[in-house]
């Protein structure tokens, strides 16, 4: 094993910059717990939530314009869903920008990262490791990539955890209509602080709110909240008494409304 020592001869964490691209429930962690080793951190998220903002340590350099975290890191560790906006997020004019030597960690899509400029960041050693748990037939045969098993959710807690968060929020949304985590629907989430409670889904077009509202000639309305997600929107409604739903259901437009009491 000694003499084979040199082979795993890294660098140390201390001292070093980390940016972490996309500040949600995973990434606030590493860049957290990356403090505790010493490294200077940088933040990148444009969408960053208020929850998440009261999370990331106020050490976390956040950075506004993701140029300025690809030029002062020595490592850069991507955590954003993968969808049309970000396919390929990081690319050939993302690696101009980046430190040579970079290490570039990527546990959360594959589709991130632009293969074929990789390969030659690789190659030109701008890119000095590539760590990933979704390697490609193209890129695993590459010897600065380093390709591990996909374990995220592989431990007995994780599984166990799972199971607990998802029916935790399906608990939430059948007691309250607050939504979390799903996948064709907004996160929305809201008190329950009023006697009465109608949640609709509904297309996302311009005056739906209103023609819901103007139904409303008895009721007070005490607290709302519209979230949207792509052509699909959610509407939260709070009231001081119960009303009749049956003209809310035959808007058009709408496709489902459900009703909540305290």
């Amino acid at each position: 094993m000694e003499k084979q020592k040199k082979k795993y001869a890294g660098h140390e964490l201390t001292g070093k910059s980390l940016g972490v691209i996309g500040c949600g429930a995973i990434g606030i962690q590493v860049a957290n717990l990356a403090l505790r080793f010493g490294m200077k951190v940088y933040g990148y998220d444009p969408y960053m939530s208020v929850d998440a903002a009261w999370n990331l340590s106020r050490y976390v350099n956040h950075v506004t314009n993701i140029d300025d975290l690809y030029r002062q890191c020595d490592f850069i560790t991507i955590h954003v869903p993968l969808n049309d906006g970000t396919k390929n997020f990081i690319n050939k004019d993302s690696f101009d920008k980046m430190k040579d030597g970079v290490k570039l960690l990527n546990f959360a899509r594959g589709g991130l990262v632009d293969e074929d400029a990789l390969l030659v960041a690789l190659d030109d050693n701008k890119v000095e490791s590539y760590v990933t748990d979704f390697p490609s037939l193209k890129v695993i045969q590459n010897d600065k990539v380093i390709a591990i098993p996909h374990l995220g959710a592989s431990t007995e807690e994780s599984e166990e955890n799972c199971a607990v968060k998802a029916a935790q929020e399906l608990m939430d949304y059948l007691t309250y209509g607050n939504i979390s985590n799903s996948v064709n629907l907004p996160n929305a989430k809201m008190d329950m602080n009023s006697p009465f409670r109608i949640t609709c889904i509904h297309e996302n077009k311009p005056k739906m709110i209103s023609q819901i509202t103007d139904i409303f000639k008895d009721a007070n309305i005490e607290n709302l909240m519209n979230k949207s997600k792509k052509d699909i929107a959610y509407t939260i409604i709070d009231l001081d008494s119960e009303v009749d739903i049956s003209p809310i259901e035959k808007i058009n437009g709408m496709i489902r409304v459900s009703t909540y009491k305290k």
